[in-house]
């Protein structure tokens, strides 16, 4: 069974546990700069979003790359980026309507989450539970759907 990650802003305190779990994780650096998922704050209503690789069914990083150097992991659905394959080129950041491949200036290659290898640091981290790793079933179209259904009962009521 794959998992995925899910993320709930309205759990968020904009701690950036996440931020340096994942840099650690991935750098062994507590460093913000370098992690993987980043959390976005809106000042003006006081909210915090945290935001990463969604590992899309399209990949359009995987597909872009010219060298092959995004492949999937079949046991998590990760599209990992290899770094001895990557020779910079960005290609893959364009790609990514998201914005969730980044280019490391350090190493010249890009980077993106990868899922911990199954075991996502971000999510063991975060303190409020606004960022878990769950049964992939659990997230998707249906619970978008309800989402929508209960942000637009929320602009209903506020008008």
């Amino acid at each position: 069974m794959q998992k995925s990650l899910t993320i709930d802003p309205e759990k968020c305190t904009g701690c950036l546990q996440c931020e340096m779990a994942c840099s650690y994780q991935s750098d062994g650096l507590f460093n913000p700069s370098k992690s993987r998922i980043k959390v976005f704050n809106f000042h003006e209503e006081g909210r915090f979003v945290p935001y990463t690789c969604t590992q899309c069914d399209e990949a359009w990083c995987l597909h872009a790359c010219p060298v092959d150097a995004i492949t999937l992991d079949a046991s998590t659905g990760a599209k990992i980026v290899n770094a001895d394959t990557c020779v910079g080129c960005k290609v893959c950041t364009i790609a990514c309507p998201f914005g969730t491949v980044n280019y490391n200036s350090d190493t010249g290659k890009v980077a993106k989450c990868d899922l911990c290898a199954g075991d996502p640091a971000c999510a063991k981290a975060c303190p409020t539970d606004a960022i878990t790793y769950v049964d992939a079933d659990a997230t998707g179209y249906e619970r978008m759907k309800e989402w929508a259904a209960k942000t637009d009962a929320g602009m209903t009521a506020g008008a």
